[in-house]
Protein backbone atom coordinates (compact mmCIF):
# COMPACT_ATOMS: atom_id res chain seq x y z
CA UNK A 1 0.00 0.00 0.00
CA UNK A 2 1.59 3.36 -1.35
CA UNK A 3 1.67 5.90 1.93
CA UNK A 4 3.02 9.10 2.42
CA UNK A 5 6.94 10.12 1.33
CA UNK A 6 9.21 12.63 3.32
CA UNK A 7 11.71 14.45 1.14
CA UNK A 8 14.65 12.05 1.90
CA UNK A 9 12.38 9.34 0.69
CA UNK A 10 11.86 10.77 -3.22
CA UNK A 11 15.02 9.06 -4.59
CA UNK A 12 14.00 5.63 -3.84
CA UNK A 13 14.91 4.59 -7.81
CA UNK A 14 17.89 6.64 -8.45
CA UNK A 15 19.04 4.95 -4.77
CA UNK A 16 18.46 1.32 -6.79
CA UNK A 17 19.60 2.82 -10.15
CA UNK A 18 22.90 4.28 -8.35
CA UNK A 19 23.84 1.55 -5.60
CA UNK A 20 25.39 -1.23 -8.52
CA UNK A 21 27.57 2.05 -9.30
CA UNK A 22 28.76 2.62 -5.98
CA UNK A 23 29.37 -1.43 -5.90
CA UNK A 24 31.62 -0.70 -8.83
CA UNK A 25 33.81 1.96 -6.86
CA UNK A 26 34.21 0.05 -3.78
CA UNK A 27 35.44 -2.88 -5.87
CA UNK A 28 37.70 -0.40 -7.87
CA UNK A 29 38.91 0.93 -4.64
CA UNK A 30 39.53 -2.89 -3.22
CA UNK A 31 43.49 -3.60 -2.77
CA UNK A 32 45.34 -6.03 -5.55
CA UNK A 33 45.21 -8.76 -2.74
CA UNK A 34 41.53 -8.76 -1.95
CA UNK A 35 40.41 -10.14 -5.34
CA UNK A 36 38.60 -12.89 -3.33
CA UNK A 37 36.61 -10.08 -1.89
CA UNK A 38 34.80 -9.10 -4.76
CA UNK A 39 32.04 -12.04 -5.52
CA UNK A 40 31.29 -10.33 -1.68
CA UNK A 41 30.86 -6.98 -2.11
CA UNK A 42 28.82 -7.84 -5.39
CA UNK A 43 26.62 -10.27 -3.85
CA UNK A 44 26.25 -7.55 -0.58
CA UNK A 45 25.31 -4.83 -2.96
CA UNK A 46 22.70 -6.61 -4.81
CA UNK A 47 21.32 -8.02 -1.62
CA UNK A 48 20.87 -4.30 -0.69
CA UNK A 49 19.27 -3.33 -3.53
CA UNK A 50 17.26 -6.13 -4.10
CA UNK A 51 16.07 -5.40 -0.38
CA UNK A 52 15.68 -1.26 -1.37
CA UNK A 53 13.41 -2.64 -4.27
CA UNK A 54 11.18 -4.62 -2.28
CA UNK A 55 11.13 -1.88 0.31
CA UNK A 56 9.99 0.71 -2.29
CA UNK A 57 7.74 -0.91 -3.87
CA UNK A 58 5.97 -2.12 -1.26
CA UNK A 59 5.52 1.14 1.23
CA UNK A 60 5.48 3.47 -1.97
CA UNK A 61 3.81 2.08 -5.19
CA UNK A 62 -0.09 1.41 -4.87
CA UNK A 63 -0.53 -1.12 -7.49
CA UNK A 64 -4.45 -0.47 -7.45
CA UNK A 65 -3.46 2.36 -9.78
CA UNK A 66 -2.52 2.28 -13.46
CA UNK A 67 -0.45 5.65 -13.52
CA UNK A 68 3.08 6.24 -13.01
CA UNK A 69 4.42 6.49 -9.63
CA UNK A 70 7.88 7.55 -7.15
CA UNK A 71 8.00 9.63 -10.25
CA UNK A 72 11.66 11.74 -9.76
CA UNK A 73 12.67 14.22 -12.14
CA UNK A 74 15.82 16.41 -12.80
CA UNK A 75 16.80 18.02 -15.89
CA UNK A 76 20.31 16.54 -16.32
CA UNK A 77 21.43 18.48 -19.74
CA UNK A 78 18.78 21.28 -20.57
CA UNK A 79 20.60 22.02 -23.51
CA UNK A 80 19.88 18.69 -24.90
CA UNK A 81 16.56 18.00 -23.65
CA UNK A 82 17.84 15.27 -21.29
CA UNK A 83 16.25 14.86 -18.01
CA UNK A 84 17.36 12.35 -15.16
CA UNK A 85 13.41 11.23 -15.33
CA UNK A 86 12.74 8.04 -13.31
CA UNK A 87 9.50 6.01 -12.56
CA UNK A 88 7.48 3.42 -11.69
CA UNK A 89 3.85 1.55 -13.22
CA UNK A 90 2.70 -2.14 -12.97
CA UNK A 91 4.60 -2.48 -16.04
CA UNK A 92 8.20 -2.21 -15.20
CA UNK A 93 7.92 -2.63 -10.84
CA UNK A 94 7.73 -6.36 -11.04
CA UNK A 95 9.97 -6.87 -13.93
CA UNK A 96 12.39 -4.47 -12.01
CA UNK A 97 12.24 -6.69 -9.08
CA UNK A 98 12.54 -10.00 -11.48
CA UNK A 99 15.74 -7.90 -12.64
CA UNK A 100 17.26 -7.67 -9.71
CA UNK A 101 16.73 -11.34 -7.78
CA UNK A 102 18.21 -12.76 -11.03
CA UNK A 103 21.14 -10.69 -10.92
CA UNK A 104 21.98 -11.10 -7.55
CA UNK A 105 21.85 -14.69 -7.80
CA UNK A 106 23.88 -14.27 -10.93
CA UNK A 107 26.66 -13.30 -8.95
CA UNK A 108 25.98 -16.23 -6.45
CA UNK A 109 26.04 -18.57 -8.96
CA UNK A 110 29.19 -17.10 -10.19
CA UNK A 111 31.27 -17.93 -6.78
CA UNK A 112 33.85 -20.00 -8.79
CA UNK A 113 34.94 -16.95 -11.31
CA UNK A 114 38.62 -16.97 -10.67
CA UNK A 115 39.98 -15.41 -14.66
CA UNK A 116 39.77 -11.20 -13.70
CA UNK A 117 37.05 -11.92 -10.36
CA UNK A 118 37.34 -7.78 -10.11
CA UNK A 119 36.30 -6.92 -13.54
CA UNK A 120 33.70 -9.59 -13.83
CA UNK A 121 31.55 -9.10 -11.10
CA UNK A 122 31.97 -4.89 -11.81
CA UNK A 123 29.99 -5.72 -15.29
CA UNK A 124 27.76 -7.68 -13.77
CA UNK A 125 27.31 -4.60 -10.95
CA UNK A 126 26.77 -2.23 -13.79
CA UNK A 127 24.93 -4.13 -15.92
CA UNK A 128 22.14 -4.26 -13.26
CA UNK A 129 22.56 -0.32 -12.93
CA UNK A 130 21.60 -0.24 -16.59
CA UNK A 131 18.81 -2.60 -17.05
CA UNK A 132 17.07 -0.43 -13.94
CA UNK A 133 17.52 2.21 -15.71
CA UNK A 134 15.79 0.93 -18.74
CA UNK A 135 12.51 -0.46 -16.82
CA UNK A 136 12.56 2.96 -15.00
CA UNK A 137 13.39 5.89 -17.53
CA UNK A 138 10.82 8.04 -18.78
CA UNK A 139 12.71 10.10 -21.23
CA UNK A 140 13.79 8.48 -24.28
CA UNK A 141 17.36 9.47 -24.36
CA UNK A 142 18.10 8.21 -20.85
CA UNK A 143 16.22 5.24 -22.29
CA UNK A 144 18.47 4.54 -24.96
CA UNK A 145 21.28 5.62 -23.14
CA UNK A 146 20.99 2.43 -20.54
CA UNK A 147 19.61 0.03 -23.44
CA UNK A 148 22.85 1.03 -25.22
CA UNK A 149 25.28 0.48 -22.13
CA UNK A 150 23.84 -2.35 -20.99
CA UNK A 151 25.17 -4.13 -24.31
CA UNK A 152 28.70 -3.23 -23.25
CA UNK A 153 28.64 -5.53 -19.91
CA UNK A 154 26.84 -8.33 -21.91
CA UNK A 155 29.65 -8.56 -24.97
CA UNK A 156 32.49 -8.37 -22.85
CA UNK A 157 31.07 -11.35 -20.00
CA UNK A 158 30.69 -13.94 -23.11
CA UNK A 159 33.70 -12.76 -24.80
CA UNK A 160 35.84 -12.94 -21.71
CA UNK A 161 34.50 -15.71 -19.80
CA UNK A 162 32.83 -17.86 -22.64
CA UNK A 163 33.57 -20.39 -24.29
CA UNK A 164 35.72 -21.59 -27.38
CA UNK A 165 33.73 -20.09 -30.02
CA UNK A 166 33.45 -16.92 -27.38
CA UNK A 167 34.41 -13.83 -29.94
CA UNK A 168 32.39 -15.15 -32.58
CA UNK A 169 29.34 -15.11 -29.91
CA UNK A 170 29.97 -11.97 -28.73
CA UNK A 171 30.41 -10.45 -31.97
CA UNK A 172 27.26 -11.24 -33.82
CA UNK A 173 25.37 -10.54 -30.31
CA UNK A 174 27.05 -7.01 -30.50
CA UNK A 175 26.68 -6.52 -34.21
CA UNK A 176 22.52 -7.48 -34.01
CA UNK A 177 21.56 -5.48 -30.84
CA UNK A 178 23.73 -1.89 -31.53
CA UNK A 179 22.47 -2.58 -35.20
CA UNK A 180 18.83 -2.55 -34.51
CA UNK A 181 19.29 -0.09 -31.98
CA UNK A 182 20.08 2.34 -34.83
CA UNK A 183 16.53 2.28 -35.49
CA UNK A 184 15.05 2.39 -31.89
CA UNK A 185 17.02 5.59 -32.13
CA UNK A 186 15.36 6.54 -35.38
CA UNK A 187 12.06 5.99 -34.27
CA UNK A 188 12.36 7.57 -30.95
CA UNK A 189 13.64 11.25 -32.51
CA UNK A 190 10.81 10.76 -34.97
CA UNK A 191 8.15 10.74 -32.28
CA UNK A 192 10.33 13.59 -30.05
CA UNK A 193 9.93 15.84 -33.40
CA UNK A 194 6.35 15.15 -34.37
CA UNK A 195 3.81 17.33 -33.64
CA UNK A 196 3.85 20.44 -31.67
CA UNK A 197 6.81 21.23 -29.65
CA UNK A 198 10.08 18.28 -29.26
CA UNK A 199 10.28 16.21 -26.43
CA UNK A 200 11.80 13.15 -25.07
CA UNK A 201 9.07 12.66 -21.68
CA UNK A 202 7.87 9.01 -22.63
CA UNK A 203 4.79 9.88 -21.26
CA UNK A 204 4.06 13.56 -22.84
CA UNK A 205 4.80 11.35 -26.11
CA UNK A 206 2.20 8.42 -25.22
CA UNK A 207 -0.43 11.56 -25.07
CA UNK A 208 0.33 12.57 -29.11
CA UNK A 209 -1.31 11.20 -31.89
CA UNK A 210 0.48 9.39 -34.58
CA UNK A 211 -1.44 8.33 -37.47
CA UNK A 212 -0.79 7.23 -40.77
CA UNK A 213 1.71 5.84 -42.62
CA UNK A 214 4.58 7.98 -40.07
CA UNK A 215 2.68 5.78 -37.29
CA UNK A 216 3.27 2.48 -38.83
CA UNK A 217 6.78 3.60 -39.80
CA UNK A 218 7.79 4.26 -36.33
CA UNK A 219 6.16 1.30 -35.02
CA UNK A 220 7.80 -1.42 -37.35
CA UNK A 221 11.32 0.62 -36.64
CA UNK A 222 10.60 -0.14 -32.96
CA UNK A 223 9.54 -3.57 -33.69
CA UNK A 224 12.32 -4.62 -35.56
CA UNK A 225 14.63 -2.87 -32.98
CA UNK A 226 12.76 -4.57 -30.02
CA UNK A 227 12.32 -7.51 -31.56
CA UNK A 228 16.19 -8.69 -31.65
CA UNK A 229 16.61 -8.60 -28.08
CA UNK A 230 13.13 -10.57 -27.21
CA UNK A 231 14.02 -12.18 -29.83
CA UNK A 232 11.78 -12.24 -33.22
CA UNK A 233 12.01 -14.79 -35.71
CA UNK A 234 14.49 -14.46 -37.66
CA UNK A 235 16.28 -12.11 -35.78
CA UNK A 236 16.84 -14.71 -33.28
CA UNK A 237 19.80 -16.16 -34.57
CA UNK A 238 22.28 -14.53 -31.95
CA UNK A 239 20.55 -16.32 -29.38
CA UNK A 240 21.91 -19.80 -29.38
CA UNK A 241 24.94 -19.39 -30.32
CA UNK A 242 25.26 -16.51 -26.78
CA UNK A 243 23.98 -19.17 -24.36
CA UNK A 244 26.17 -21.53 -26.23
CA UNK A 245 29.07 -19.81 -25.50
CA UNK A 246 28.38 -17.77 -22.52
CA UNK A 247 29.15 -19.17 -18.87
CA UNK A 248 25.67 -20.61 -16.94
CA UNK A 249 25.17 -16.98 -14.87
CA UNK A 250 25.30 -14.93 -17.90
CA UNK A 251 23.13 -16.87 -19.27
CA UNK A 252 20.72 -17.10 -16.70
CA UNK A 253 21.10 -13.09 -17.02
CA UNK A 254 20.23 -13.06 -20.76
CA UNK A 255 17.30 -15.52 -20.60
CA UNK A 256 16.01 -14.12 -17.02
CA UNK A 257 16.07 -10.38 -17.93
CA UNK A 258 17.32 -9.24 -21.18
CA UNK A 259 14.95 -11.01 -23.41
CA UNK A 260 12.23 -9.25 -21.02
CA UNK A 261 13.67 -5.77 -22.26
CA UNK A 262 12.41 -6.78 -25.67
CA UNK A 263 9.42 -7.61 -24.15
CA UNK A 264 8.92 -4.56 -22.02
CA UNK A 265 9.94 -2.03 -24.60
CA UNK A 266 7.09 -3.29 -27.07
CA UNK A 267 4.80 -2.29 -24.36
CA UNK A 268 6.35 0.41 -23.49
CA UNK A 269 6.69 1.97 -26.98
CA UNK A 270 4.65 0.05 -29.67
CA UNK A 271 1.82 -0.54 -27.50
CA UNK A 272 1.32 2.44 -25.38
CA UNK A 273 2.67 5.16 -27.90
CA UNK A 274 1.59 3.64 -31.10
CA UNK A 275 -1.97 2.16 -30.43
CA UNK A 276 -3.33 2.68 -33.89
CA UNK A 277 -0.40 1.26 -35.81
CA UNK A 278 -0.71 -1.50 -33.19
CA UNK A 279 -4.39 -2.43 -33.53
CA UNK A 280 -3.77 -2.27 -37.60
CA UNK A 281 -0.59 -4.64 -37.17
CA UNK A 282 -1.84 -6.62 -34.80
CA UNK A 283 -2.78 -9.81 -36.83
CA UNK A 284 0.75 -10.02 -38.35
CA UNK A 285 2.24 -9.78 -34.73
CA UNK A 286 0.27 -12.84 -34.18
CA UNK A 287 1.67 -14.63 -36.89
CA UNK A 288 5.22 -13.87 -36.18
CA UNK A 289 4.41 -15.15 -32.65
CA UNK A 290 3.28 -18.18 -34.02
CA UNK A 291 6.10 -18.96 -36.07
CA UNK A 292 8.56 -17.87 -32.93
CA UNK A 293 6.37 -20.53 -30.73
CA UNK A 294 6.57 -23.44 -33.92
CA UNK A 295 9.95 -22.30 -35.07
CA UNK A 296 11.63 -22.23 -32.11
CA UNK A 297 9.90 -25.79 -30.71
CA UNK A 298 11.24 -27.39 -33.77
CA UNK A 299 14.28 -26.36 -33.90
CA UNK A 300 15.38 -27.13 -30.48
CA UNK A 301 14.97 -31.06 -31.64
CA UNK A 302 18.22 -30.29 -33.55
CA UNK A 303 20.09 -29.06 -30.80
CA UNK A 304 22.30 -31.87 -29.36
CA UNK A 305 23.82 -28.96 -26.42
CA UNK A 306 22.09 -28.33 -23.79
CA UNK A 307 22.22 -24.76 -23.36
CA UNK A 308 21.51 -24.31 -27.21
CA UNK A 309 18.13 -26.73 -26.80
CA UNK A 310 16.58 -24.56 -23.92
CA UNK A 311 18.24 -21.30 -25.46
CA UNK A 312 15.90 -22.42 -29.11
CA UNK A 313 12.86 -23.30 -26.16
CA UNK A 314 13.09 -19.51 -25.37
CA UNK A 315 12.64 -18.16 -28.74
CA UNK A 316 9.58 -20.35 -28.72
CA UNK A 317 8.24 -19.41 -25.08
CA UNK A 318 8.71 -15.39 -25.85
CA UNK A 319 6.49 -16.81 -28.95
CA UNK A 320 3.46 -16.28 -26.06
CA UNK A 321 4.63 -12.52 -25.23
CA UNK A 322 3.92 -11.20 -29.06
CA UNK A 323 0.64 -13.43 -28.59
CA UNK A 324 -0.69 -11.57 -25.32
CA UNK A 325 0.39 -8.21 -26.77
CA UNK A 326 -0.88 -8.86 -30.46
CA UNK A 327 -4.63 -10.29 -28.33
CA UNK A 328 -4.73 -6.11 -27.30
CA UNK A 329 -6.93 -6.68 -24.36
CA UNK A 330 -6.60 -6.72 -20.76
CA UNK A 331 -6.12 -10.74 -20.69
CA UNK A 332 -3.43 -10.30 -23.15
CA UNK A 333 -1.46 -8.14 -22.04
CA UNK A 334 -2.26 -10.05 -18.07
CA UNK A 335 -0.66 -12.94 -20.13
CA UNK A 336 2.29 -11.09 -21.84
CA UNK A 337 3.36 -9.92 -18.51
CA UNK A 338 3.06 -12.64 -16.47
CA UNK A 339 4.87 -14.95 -19.20
CA UNK A 340 7.71 -12.63 -19.12
CA UNK A 341 7.79 -13.04 -15.06
CA UNK A 342 7.38 -16.56 -15.06
CA UNK A 343 10.11 -17.73 -18.19
CA UNK A 344 12.40 -15.32 -16.37
CA UNK A 345 12.69 -17.63 -13.25
CA UNK A 346 11.99 -20.70 -15.11
CA UNK A 347 14.94 -20.26 -17.84
CA UNK A 348 17.40 -18.85 -15.22
CA UNK A 349 16.40 -22.04 -13.21
CA UNK A 350 17.43 -24.09 -16.37
CA UNK A 351 20.20 -22.38 -17.19
CA UNK A 352 21.41 -22.27 -13.43
CA UNK A 353 21.13 -25.97 -13.13
CA UNK A 354 22.86 -26.34 -16.37
CA UNK A 355 25.49 -24.87 -14.96
CA UNK A 356 25.53 -27.01 -12.24
CA UNK A 357 25.78 -30.56 -13.83
CA UNK A 358 28.65 -28.94 -16.50
CA UNK A 359 30.87 -28.22 -13.74
CA UNK A 360 30.85 -31.70 -12.89
CA UNK A 361 30.82 -33.53 -16.26
CA UNK A 362 32.39 -30.69 -18.24
CA UNK A 363 30.25 -31.24 -21.20
CA UNK A 364 26.73 -29.89 -22.70
CA UNK A 365 26.65 -32.56 -24.90
CA UNK A 366 23.61 -34.11 -24.44
CA UNK A 367 24.98 -37.53 -26.24
CA UNK A 368 27.65 -37.59 -23.87
CA UNK A 369 25.96 -37.63 -21.42
CA UNK A 370 23.71 -40.56 -19.25
CA UNK A 371 22.54 -42.16 -15.91
CA UNK A 372 23.28 -38.99 -14.04
CA UNK A 373 19.80 -39.35 -12.07
CA UNK A 374 21.78 -41.74 -9.43
CA UNK A 375 24.57 -39.58 -8.83
CA UNK A 376 23.37 -36.63 -8.88
CA UNK A 377 19.56 -37.47 -7.64
CA UNK A 378 18.93 -33.34 -6.18
CA UNK A 379 20.66 -32.06 -9.08
CA UNK A 380 18.19 -34.10 -11.38
CA UNK A 381 14.87 -33.23 -9.03
CA UNK A 382 15.65 -29.55 -9.63
CA UNK A 383 15.80 -29.96 -13.13
CA UNK A 384 12.69 -31.77 -13.97
CA UNK A 385 10.73 -29.56 -12.18
CA UNK A 386 12.09 -26.18 -14.28
CA UNK A 387 11.50 -28.70 -16.84
CA UNK A 388 8.01 -29.05 -16.12
CA UNK A 389 7.62 -25.25 -15.26
CA UNK A 390 8.53 -24.75 -18.86
CA UNK A 391 5.99 -27.23 -20.38
CA UNK A 392 3.51 -25.30 -18.85
CA UNK A 393 2.34 -28.06 -16.74
CA UNK A 394 -1.16 -26.74 -14.63
CA UNK A 395 0.08 -25.63 -11.21
CA UNK A 396 3.12 -24.24 -12.50
CA UNK A 397 3.53 -20.48 -13.56
CA UNK A 398 4.08 -21.45 -16.83
CA UNK A 399 0.76 -22.65 -17.44
CA UNK A 400 -0.94 -20.52 -16.33
CA UNK A 401 0.42 -17.16 -18.21
CA UNK A 402 0.09 -19.11 -21.27
CA UNK A 403 -3.14 -20.38 -20.49
CA UNK A 404 -4.24 -16.30 -20.18
CA UNK A 405 -2.86 -15.69 -23.40
CA UNK A 406 -4.61 -18.09 -25.07
CA UNK A 407 -7.92 -16.74 -23.30
CA UNK A 408 -6.73 -13.27 -24.28
CA UNK A 409 -6.57 -14.56 -28.11
CA UNK A 410 -10.11 -16.24 -27.65
CA UNK A 411 -11.77 -13.00 -26.21
CA UNK A 412 -10.70 -10.41 -28.75
CA UNK A 413 -13.77 -9.79 -31.03
CA UNK A 414 -11.85 -7.68 -33.32
CA UNK A 415 -10.17 -10.78 -34.68
CA UNK A 416 -12.41 -13.35 -36.69
CA UNK A 417 -13.66 -16.44 -35.24
CA UNK A 418 -11.38 -18.74 -38.08
CA UNK A 419 -8.28 -16.80 -37.54
CA UNK A 420 -8.91 -17.29 -33.12
CA UNK A 421 -9.54 -20.86 -34.37
CA UNK A 422 -6.60 -20.87 -36.80
CA UNK A 423 -3.79 -19.17 -34.06
CA UNK A 424 -4.82 -21.31 -31.13
CA UNK A 425 -4.56 -24.85 -32.88
CA UNK A 426 -0.92 -23.36 -34.63
CA UNK A 427 0.30 -22.22 -30.98
CA UNK A 428 -0.97 -25.25 -29.35
CA UNK A 429 2.01 -27.06 -31.68
CA UNK A 430 3.86 -25.38 -29.35
CA UNK A 431 2.44 -26.61 -25.95
CA UNK A 432 2.49 -30.70 -27.78
CA UNK A 433 5.99 -30.17 -28.76
CA UNK A 434 7.51 -28.60 -25.69
CA UNK A 435 7.11 -31.60 -23.77
CA UNK A 436 8.83 -33.80 -26.36
CA UNK A 437 11.57 -31.85 -26.57
CA UNK A 438 12.62 -30.90 -23.22
CA UNK A 439 11.85 -34.83 -21.06
CA UNK A 440 13.77 -36.30 -24.06
CA UNK A 441 16.32 -34.19 -23.35
CA UNK A 442 15.93 -34.90 -19.45
CA UNK A 443 15.97 -38.96 -20.22
CA UNK A 444 19.08 -38.62 -22.40
CA UNK A 445 20.68 -36.64 -20.16
CA UNK A 446 19.86 -38.22 -16.55
CA UNK A 447 18.42 -41.72 -17.49
CA UNK A 448 20.62 -42.88 -20.91
CA UNK A 449 23.33 -45.34 -20.53
CA UNK A 450 25.77 -44.74 -18.11
CA UNK A 451 29.08 -43.11 -18.69
CA UNK A 452 31.57 -44.71 -16.38
CA UNK A 453 33.88 -41.58 -16.29
CA UNK A 454 30.62 -39.39 -14.72
CA UNK A 455 29.97 -42.79 -12.06
CA UNK A 456 31.77 -40.58 -9.08
CA UNK A 457 30.11 -36.85 -9.43
CA UNK A 458 29.39 -34.61 -6.15
CA UNK A 459 25.37 -33.33 -6.02
CA UNK A 460 24.44 -29.49 -5.36
CA UNK A 461 26.43 -28.08 -1.94
CA UNK A 462 24.07 -25.76 0.03
CA UNK A 463 25.01 -22.55 -1.84
CA UNK A 464 23.53 -24.13 -5.56
CA UNK A 465 20.79 -25.49 -3.61
CA UNK A 466 19.93 -22.18 -2.25
CA UNK A 467 19.99 -20.17 -5.64
CA UNK A 468 17.95 -23.06 -7.38
CA UNK A 469 15.09 -23.01 -4.86
CA UNK A 470 14.86 -19.46 -4.31
CA UNK A 471 14.08 -19.38 -8.34
CA UNK A 472 11.75 -22.70 -8.45
CA UNK A 473 9.67 -21.83 -5.33
CA UNK A 474 8.48 -18.50 -7.00
CA UNK A 475 7.36 -20.42 -9.85
CA UNK A 476 5.78 -22.56 -8.07
CA UNK A 477 4.02 -19.98 -5.89
CA UNK A 478 2.79 -18.26 -8.94
CA UNK A 479 1.21 -21.68 -10.22
CA UNK A 480 -0.92 -21.59 -7.54
CA UNK A 481 -1.59 -18.27 -6.53
CA UNK A 482 -0.86 -16.09 -10.09
CA UNK A 483 -2.48 -12.36 -8.17
CA UNK A 484 0.93 -12.59 -6.35
CA UNK A 485 2.26 -11.26 -9.86
CA UNK A 486 -1.00 -10.50 -11.66
CA UNK A 487 -1.36 -7.84 -8.69
CA UNK A 488 1.61 -5.58 -9.65
CA UNK A 489 0.04 -5.23 -13.19
CA UNK A 490 -3.16 -5.39 -13.27
CA UNK A 491 -4.19 -1.71 -13.12
CA UNK A 492 -1.66 -0.56 -15.47
CA UNK A 493 -2.59 -3.29 -18.12
CA UNK A 494 -6.34 -2.11 -18.05
CA UNK A 495 -5.31 1.19 -18.42
CA UNK A 496 -3.68 0.34 -21.38
CA UNK A 497 -6.29 -2.00 -22.50
CA UNK A 498 -8.38 0.46 -22.40
CA UNK A 499 -6.37 3.18 -24.23
CA UNK A 500 -5.93 0.45 -27.13
CA UNK A 501 -10.20 0.56 -26.99
CA UNK A 502 -10.31 4.08 -27.25
CA UNK A 503 -7.79 3.99 -30.59
CA UNK A 504 -10.02 1.34 -31.81
CA UNK A 505 -13.23 3.05 -31.42
CA UNK A 506 -11.83 6.11 -32.57
CA UNK A 507 -10.29 4.02 -35.86
CA UNK A 508 -13.88 2.86 -36.38
CA UNK A 509 -15.52 6.30 -36.40
CA UNK A 510 -12.96 7.28 -38.83
CA UNK A 511 -14.10 4.75 -41.35
CA UNK A 512 -17.72 4.90 -41.04
CA UNK A 513 -17.12 8.51 -41.30
CA UNK A 514 -15.22 8.31 -44.59
CA UNK A 515 -17.34 5.58 -45.58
Amino acid sequence: MATARCWWQTLDLSLIVLLPLAGVLILALLPAGWQKSCRWVALSTLLADLGLMIWSFWRHFDPTLGSLQLVERINWLPAMGLQWSLAADGVSAPLVLLSGLVTMLTVAASWKIELKPRLYFALLLAQASAQAVVFLSQDFLLFFLAWELELVPVYLLIAIWGGQKRQYAATKFILYTATASLLILISGLALAFHGEGFTLNLQELSQRSYSGNFGLLCYLGFLIGFGVKLPIFPLHTWLPDAHGEANAPVSMLLAGVLLKMGGYAILRFNVQMLPEAHLKLAPALMVLGIVNIVYGALNAFGQDNVKRRIACSSVSHMGFVLLGVAAVNDLGLNGAMLQMISHGLIAAGLFFVTGVFYERTKTLSIPNMGGLAKVLPITFALFLITCLASLALPGMSGFVSEITVFLGITSNDSFTIGFRVIAIVLSAIGLILTPMYLLSMCRRVFFGPRIPALATLGDMNPRELTIALVLVVPTLMIGFWPRLASGIYDATTDAISAQIHSSLVALLEMSSAIG
